[in-house]
Protein backbone atom coordinates (compact mmCIF):
# COMPACT_ATOMS: atom_id res chain seq x y z
CA UNK A 1 0.00 0.00 0.00
CA UNK A 2 1.43 3.22 -1.01
CA UNK A 3 1.05 6.55 0.78
CA UNK A 4 0.86 9.80 -1.81
CA UNK A 5 2.58 12.49 0.89
CA UNK A 6 1.96 15.58 -0.93
CA UNK A 7 -0.85 16.63 -3.30
CA UNK A 8 -3.75 18.94 -4.37
CA UNK A 9 -6.69 17.02 -4.63
CA UNK A 10 -8.79 20.46 -3.87
CA UNK A 11 -7.00 22.05 -6.92
CA UNK A 12 -9.68 23.06 -9.90
CA UNK A 13 -7.64 21.07 -12.44
CA UNK A 14 -9.75 18.04 -10.65
CA UNK A 15 -13.08 20.10 -10.25
CA UNK A 16 -14.88 17.64 -13.34
CA UNK A 17 -13.60 14.22 -12.29
CA UNK A 18 -12.18 14.74 -8.36
CA UNK A 19 -14.06 11.44 -7.34
CA UNK A 20 -12.64 9.52 -10.39
CA UNK A 21 -9.77 10.90 -9.17
CA UNK A 22 -9.53 9.46 -6.22
CA UNK A 23 -10.91 6.32 -6.97
CA UNK A 24 -8.11 5.52 -9.24
CA UNK A 25 -5.47 6.07 -6.52
CA UNK A 26 -7.09 3.36 -4.94
CA UNK A 27 -7.40 1.08 -7.94
CA UNK A 28 -3.53 1.89 -8.11
CA UNK A 29 -2.89 0.78 -4.34
CA UNK A 30 -2.54 4.18 -2.79
CA UNK A 31 -4.04 3.84 0.62
CA UNK A 32 -3.23 7.28 2.20
CA UNK A 33 -2.59 10.85 1.01
CA UNK A 34 -1.75 13.75 2.86
CA UNK A 35 -3.83 17.06 0.85
CA UNK A 36 -1.99 20.61 1.20
CA UNK A 37 -4.10 23.38 2.46
CA UNK A 38 -1.61 26.62 1.52
CA UNK A 39 -3.39 29.67 1.81
CA UNK A 40 -7.15 31.44 2.35
CA UNK A 41 -8.66 29.51 -0.27
CA UNK A 42 -7.30 26.04 -0.45
CA UNK A 43 -7.30 25.15 3.47
CA UNK A 44 -10.92 24.92 3.94
CA UNK A 45 -11.64 22.98 0.54
CA UNK A 46 -8.55 21.09 1.86
CA UNK A 47 -9.39 19.60 5.34
CA UNK A 48 -12.95 18.78 3.59
CA UNK A 49 -11.86 16.41 1.39
CA UNK A 50 -10.23 15.09 4.59
CA UNK A 51 -13.33 15.21 6.52
CA UNK A 52 -15.37 13.43 3.49
CA UNK A 53 -12.52 10.61 2.87
CA UNK A 54 -10.87 8.40 5.72
CA UNK A 55 -7.70 7.97 4.09
CA UNK A 56 -6.98 11.42 3.14
CA UNK A 57 -5.38 13.59 5.96
CA UNK A 58 -4.69 17.64 4.83
CA UNK A 59 -1.78 19.76 6.21
CA UNK A 60 -2.41 23.42 6.66
CA UNK A 61 0.35 26.37 6.21
CA UNK A 62 0.60 29.59 3.82
CA UNK A 63 2.76 29.49 0.59
CA UNK A 64 5.50 31.68 0.65
CA UNK A 65 3.73 32.98 -2.82
CA UNK A 66 1.24 34.20 -0.65
CA UNK A 67 3.60 35.45 1.97
CA UNK A 68 2.26 39.12 0.97
CA UNK A 69 -1.24 37.98 2.46
CA UNK A 70 -0.95 36.02 5.35
CA UNK A 71 -2.48 38.79 8.42
CA UNK A 72 -2.08 37.90 12.23
CA UNK A 73 -5.01 36.86 12.18
CA UNK A 74 -4.98 33.75 9.21
CA UNK A 75 -1.66 32.77 11.21
CA UNK A 76 -4.58 32.55 14.58
CA UNK A 77 -6.75 30.56 12.14
CA UNK A 78 -4.13 28.05 11.08
CA UNK A 79 -3.08 27.23 14.71
CA UNK A 80 -6.94 26.66 15.63
CA UNK A 81 -6.97 24.31 12.62
CA UNK A 82 -4.43 22.30 13.77
CA UNK A 83 -6.59 20.80 16.42
CA UNK A 84 -8.14 18.97 13.79
CA UNK A 85 -7.92 15.11 14.08
CA UNK A 86 -7.27 15.27 10.16
CA UNK A 87 -4.95 18.25 10.32
CA UNK A 88 -0.88 16.20 10.68
CA UNK A 89 1.47 19.30 9.31
CA UNK A 90 2.20 23.14 9.12
CA UNK A 91 3.07 23.43 5.22
CA UNK A 92 3.06 23.72 2.73
CA UNK A 93 5.28 26.57 3.84
CA UNK A 94 9.05 28.04 3.20
CA UNK A 95 10.73 30.23 0.52
CA UNK A 96 10.15 30.62 -3.64
CA UNK A 97 12.80 32.60 -5.13
CA UNK A 98 11.45 31.32 -8.67
CA UNK A 99 7.98 33.08 -8.51
CA UNK A 100 8.32 36.94 -7.78
CA UNK A 101 5.05 36.94 -5.76
CA UNK A 102 6.09 37.86 -2.47
CA UNK A 103 9.02 40.20 -1.55
CA UNK A 104 12.04 37.68 0.02
CA UNK A 105 12.25 39.54 3.48
CA UNK A 106 8.33 38.99 4.19
CA UNK A 107 8.74 35.83 3.02
CA UNK A 108 11.02 35.49 5.37
CA UNK A 109 9.08 36.67 8.29
CA UNK A 110 6.37 34.60 6.96
CA UNK A 111 8.28 31.49 7.08
CA UNK A 112 9.84 31.96 10.28
CA UNK A 113 6.42 32.54 12.03
CA UNK A 114 4.94 29.31 11.07
CA UNK A 115 8.17 27.32 12.40
CA UNK A 116 7.86 28.84 15.89
CA UNK A 117 4.01 27.85 15.87
CA UNK A 118 4.89 24.43 14.53
CA UNK A 119 7.45 24.02 17.70
CA UNK A 120 4.51 25.39 20.24
CA UNK A 121 2.21 22.95 18.71
CA UNK A 122 4.82 20.41 18.31
CA UNK A 123 3.46 19.88 14.63
CA UNK A 124 6.10 18.82 11.32
CA UNK A 125 6.29 20.87 8.81
CA UNK A 126 6.31 20.59 5.43
CA UNK A 127 8.94 22.85 3.17
CA UNK A 128 8.52 24.32 -0.15
CA UNK A 129 12.27 25.09 -1.82
CA UNK A 130 12.17 26.73 -4.92
CA UNK A 131 15.76 28.49 -5.79
CA UNK A 132 16.27 29.05 -2.00
CA UNK A 133 18.93 26.20 -0.72
CA UNK A 134 21.00 27.94 1.40
CA UNK A 135 18.63 30.44 2.76
CA UNK A 136 16.22 27.70 3.88
CA UNK A 137 18.66 25.90 5.76
CA UNK A 138 20.09 29.05 7.39
CA UNK A 139 16.36 29.34 8.60
CA UNK A 140 15.14 26.10 9.49
CA UNK A 141 18.93 26.28 11.92
CA UNK A 142 17.90 29.27 13.42
CA UNK A 143 14.56 28.94 14.58
CA UNK A 144 15.37 25.41 15.45
CA UNK A 145 13.35 23.34 13.51
CA UNK A 146 15.13 20.15 14.16
CA UNK A 147 12.93 20.07 17.12
CA UNK A 148 9.92 19.12 15.41
CA UNK A 149 11.05 18.15 11.60
CA UNK A 150 9.20 17.35 9.02
CA UNK A 151 9.62 16.98 5.35
CA UNK A 152 11.52 18.41 2.26
CA UNK A 153 8.78 18.23 -0.23
CA UNK A 154 9.53 17.59 -4.19
CA UNK A 155 13.53 17.65 -2.83
CA UNK A 156 15.81 19.30 -5.81
CA UNK A 157 18.45 20.18 -3.92
CA UNK A 158 22.29 18.84 -3.91
CA UNK A 159 23.56 15.97 -1.16
CA UNK A 160 24.80 18.72 0.36
CA UNK A 161 22.08 19.90 1.08
CA UNK A 162 20.10 16.73 2.06
CA UNK A 163 22.62 16.06 4.57
CA UNK A 164 21.97 19.45 6.11
CA UNK A 165 18.22 18.18 6.00
CA UNK A 166 18.69 15.23 7.17
CA UNK A 167 20.46 16.34 10.58
CA UNK A 168 18.00 18.70 11.51
CA UNK A 169 15.06 15.32 11.42
CA UNK A 170 13.49 15.77 8.30
CA UNK A 171 12.27 13.73 5.67
CA UNK A 172 13.47 13.68 1.78
CA UNK A 173 10.53 13.26 -0.53
CA UNK A 174 10.50 12.92 -4.17
CA UNK A 175 8.17 13.43 -7.06
CA UNK A 176 7.95 13.18 -10.72
CA UNK A 177 11.18 14.84 -11.20
CA UNK A 178 13.02 11.47 -9.88
CA UNK A 179 11.18 9.40 -12.91
CA UNK A 180 12.70 12.24 -16.28
CA UNK A 181 15.70 9.98 -17.92
CA UNK A 182 17.75 13.31 -17.21
CA UNK A 183 17.33 14.31 -13.99
CA UNK A 184 20.54 12.66 -12.64
CA UNK A 185 20.33 14.87 -9.56
CA UNK A 186 17.34 13.88 -7.99
CA UNK A 187 18.35 9.84 -8.72
CA UNK A 188 21.81 10.38 -7.20
CA UNK A 189 20.17 11.46 -4.06
CA UNK A 190 17.86 9.44 -3.70
CA UNK A 191 20.43 6.63 -4.10
CA UNK A 192 21.90 8.31 -0.61
CA UNK A 193 19.32 9.00 1.22
CA UNK A 194 18.39 6.32 4.02
CA UNK A 195 15.54 4.58 3.77
CA UNK A 196 13.60 5.05 7.04
CA UNK A 197 13.50 9.12 5.91
CA UNK A 198 11.95 8.30 2.18
CA UNK A 199 9.24 9.54 1.18
CA UNK A 200 7.45 9.44 -2.20
CA UNK A 201 4.87 12.25 -3.67
CA UNK A 202 2.91 13.65 -6.70
CA UNK A 203 2.11 17.50 -6.03
CA UNK A 204 -0.53 16.50 -8.23
CA UNK A 205 -1.84 18.22 -10.48
CA UNK A 206 2.05 19.38 -11.42
CA UNK A 207 5.07 17.71 -11.98
CA UNK A 208 4.15 14.44 -14.10
CA UNK A 209 6.20 11.59 -13.64
CA UNK A 210 7.18 9.96 -17.28
CA UNK A 211 5.68 8.67 -19.32
CA UNK A 212 3.03 11.12 -18.34
CA UNK A 213 5.00 14.28 -18.20
CA UNK A 214 2.86 17.06 -19.93
CA UNK A 215 -0.33 16.53 -19.06
CA UNK A 216 -1.97 16.65 -15.63
CA UNK A 217 -0.94 14.50 -12.66
CA UNK A 218 -3.13 12.95 -10.18
CA UNK A 219 -2.09 10.96 -7.47
CA UNK A 220 -2.10 7.08 -9.07
CA UNK A 221 0.96 8.24 -10.69
CA UNK A 222 3.00 8.21 -7.03
CA UNK A 223 3.06 4.24 -7.86
CA UNK A 224 5.66 5.60 -11.27
CA UNK A 225 7.66 7.38 -8.51
CA UNK A 226 7.93 4.45 -6.25
CA UNK A 227 8.65 2.21 -8.97
CA UNK A 228 11.61 4.37 -9.81
CA UNK A 229 12.37 4.53 -6.30
CA UNK A 230 12.73 0.56 -5.85
CA UNK A 231 14.82 0.72 -9.31
CA UNK A 232 17.36 3.24 -7.79
CA UNK A 233 17.49 1.27 -4.36
CA UNK A 234 17.47 -2.17 -5.99
CA UNK A 235 14.36 -3.06 -3.99
CA UNK A 236 11.10 -4.39 -4.89
CA UNK A 237 8.14 -2.21 -5.39
CA UNK A 238 6.41 -3.67 -2.26
CA UNK A 239 9.43 -3.01 -0.06
CA UNK A 240 9.71 0.78 -1.44
CA UNK A 241 5.78 0.75 -0.52
CA UNK A 242 6.21 -0.71 2.76
CA UNK A 243 9.14 1.52 3.81
CA UNK A 244 7.61 4.82 2.75
CA UNK A 245 4.52 4.28 3.96
CA UNK A 246 5.92 3.85 7.26
CA UNK A 247 7.70 6.33 7.07
CA UNK A 248 4.97 8.72 6.19
CA UNK A 249 2.77 7.28 9.20
CA UNK A 250 5.45 7.68 11.44
CA UNK A 251 6.19 11.31 10.67
CA UNK A 252 2.56 12.40 9.95
CA UNK A 253 1.34 10.17 13.36
CA UNK A 254 -1.34 8.49 11.16
CA UNK A 255 -3.50 6.20 11.61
Amino acid sequence: MLTDTHVHLNAPQFDEDRQEVIQRAFDNGISRMINVGFNRETIPSSIALAEQYECIYSTVGWHPQDAKDMTPEDLEWIEQLCRHPKVVAIGEIGLDYYWDTSPKDVQDVVFRQQIRLARKLGMPIAIHNRDAHHDIIQVLREEKAAEVGGVMHCFSGSWETAKQCLDMNFYISFGGPVTFKNAKQPKEVLDKVPLDRLLIETDAPYLTPHPYRGKRNETAYVKLVAEAAAQIKGLTLEEIAQITTQNAIRLFDLK
